[in-house]
Formats: C-alpha cells, structure tokens, sequence
C-alpha cells in the first residue's frame, strides 16, 4: 500500500488527510511538486495551490524562463529558501525575490506576470529552491484591482528559541505578526527545526496543514517524510517532532465563503468568469508586462474543476 492510500483510521488521531505531492520535471533536471490541488484535498483554508519548486541548480547561462501568464481570483504568495527569481508584471513591478522576503501578488480583476533567472544569476549559473503559493480571495475581493506588494527579509518576522527557528509568512503564529496584508484570515509560516526540537501547530485557526520540504518529523508517534502535506483537525493543537534537523511550513486559515472553481491560472467562484477571462486572454485583452514580447497560449483542457 502506498502513503498516499492510507485512510483515516490509519493516521494519526490529529490527522485528517495524508497528501503526497506528486513529483514532475519541468526539463533540465528542474523539478516541482504539487501538494494543492489534490484529489484527496482542494483546498486549505484559503491556499488552493502549493508547489515546491526544487532545489534545483542551472548551469550557467540557463535559468527559470516562465512567459507572461495571467491570473484572476488569487494572490500567489512567492517564497525561497535559495536562488533568486526577478518578478515583472503588468503593473510595471520588477521585483527580484530572495530568499526570506515575500512577494504578494493581488490578481484580483487580472494581472500578467512573467518569472525568470535575472542576468546575473543567469551569467553566473544559479539555484532555486521554494514555494509557491495561491490564495483564493474571498468572493467580495476576487474582481478587486491587481496589486503587488514586496516585503525584505530583514521586516518578516523571526523567532528563534529551544532548537526551532520560525519565521511569519502570512498571519499570526505564537504571536509573531507578518506585516503581509492579506483579504481573508489565514496563516503561513516557514520552520527549520533540530534534530529533537518540537513546534507546536495552534488550534485557534479552522483548516490547518503542514508541508515538509526536508528532514524527518513525527506526529503522535508516526514518521513523515519530505513531499508529504499532512492535513489537521480543527479543534486542538498538534506537535510536531523533529527526529532529523527538518524544514516544513505551517499554513491554512478560515475555510473559504464557497466553492471555487479552476482554470489553468485562473481561480473564480464563477464558471462564467473563467470563461470570461479565457476569451479575454485568447483576445490578448490583459494588460501586457513591459519589456516582455513573449506569452503562454492558453492551452486545451477540460472543463473547469469545482474546488469546495
């Protein structure tokens, strides 16, 4: 039996779900894994999409060379834990992301951005190692205007004590604040922990999960291993045991007010929308990214997948 077949009364009294992120090569040995979407869960909270970028190096004069793409509905939440990625937008942001910092992106009503190796990086080779991340927005926010918000390392905040180092994407976790202003309630938060330390998941958010990037971490007594998302029930805290120095991230928030519907890099409450904002694209009606010619077509695929 796989990890991923396990069922409820095989997991941990804490656990809900067990999610194994499917592992895929993007080409040059550059691979992601996907633990949002699944078909065992949608949704946590308000985060619709995880994906682990890596690690991964380039040789140099390679690199990351992701086309203008458009979104609506979301904000994608950028983080990393090593490399750099130059974010350019229809907004006119360029913005390099490093590790630590945060990059939030409102797609609210539509935005076009483009993700890339910048020249230096590019010139010198380089790695990338990280997140990403989408957040539904909540109904009355989803045609809200495109936005793009840059926030350094040096102001995330950071908490380091008894073998766990902890710093606050989004939200509020053990009283540290993220100053990432965010349309609905959730929480985000990037753990390094030694061998032996323990970090406790509170209870006081409703949807609750952790992904484990690397290392070894037990919960009640079963081991997890990296590329699995373990989802909580709500209610009570959940201890987390490092058996191996280890890095995972905690996330999830208030459950969403409705389903969501998804479409490529599209997110609406609406079906109507989506097909709205496909035809808007296939028409080249977004708003372009300064200084980019190329773009991603919009590609064949199946009727839009219903998110609760």
């Amino acid at each position: 039996m796989s990890r991923d077949d396990l069922n409820a009364e095989q997991l941990p009294p804490s656990m809900e779900t067990l999610i194994v992120a499917p592992s895929r090569d993007l080409g040059d040995g550059f691979e992601v894994r996907r633990a949002l979407p699944s078909a065992r869960r949608r949704m946590v909270g308000p985060f619709i999409f995880l994906d682990q970028m890596g690690p991964a190096g380039f040789q140099p004069g390679h690199g990351l060379d992701v086309r203008p793409h458009p979104h609506i509905g979301l904000a994608t939440v950028t983080y990393l834990f090593d490399g750099e990625i130059m974010h350019r937008d229809s907004l006119g942001t360029v913005q390099p992301i490093r590790p630590g910092a945060v990059n939030w992106m409102t797609a609210g009503n539509g935005i076009v951005h483009s993700e890339r190796t910048g020249p230096g990086p590019r010139a010198a080779g380089s790695k990338i190692f990280g997140m990403q991340a989408w957040v539904a927005l909540p109904r009355r926010h989803e045609e809200t205007a495109p936005a793009f918000v840059h926030h350094p390392e040096d102001t995330m905040p950071f908490h380091e004590g008894e073998g766990a180092r902890m710093r606050v994407i989004t939200g509020t976790v053990h009283g540290q604040r993220s100053p990432v202003q965010t349309l609905s309630d959730m929480f985000y938060a990037d753990v390094e922990l030694a061998a032996g330390a323990r970090f406790v998941v509170p209870a006081e958010h409703e949807e609750r999960a952790m992904y484990l990037v690397q290392g070894a971490v037990e919960v009640d007594g079963m081991a997890f291993q990296p590329g699995e998302l373990l989802v909580f029930k709500p209610g009570k805290s959940v201890t987390l045991h490092a058996t191996a120095a280890a890095r995972l991230l905690v996330l999830g928030g208030e459950s969403m007010d409705g389903p969501r519907y998804i479409f490529w890099n599209f997110v609406s409450s609406s079906k109507e929308r989506l097909e709205q904002a496909k035809e808007d694209w296939k028409a080249q009606r977004f708003a372009a990214v300064p200084e980019e010619t190329e773009f991603i077509p919009l590609p064949e695929a199946p009727l839009p997948v219903r998110y609760p």
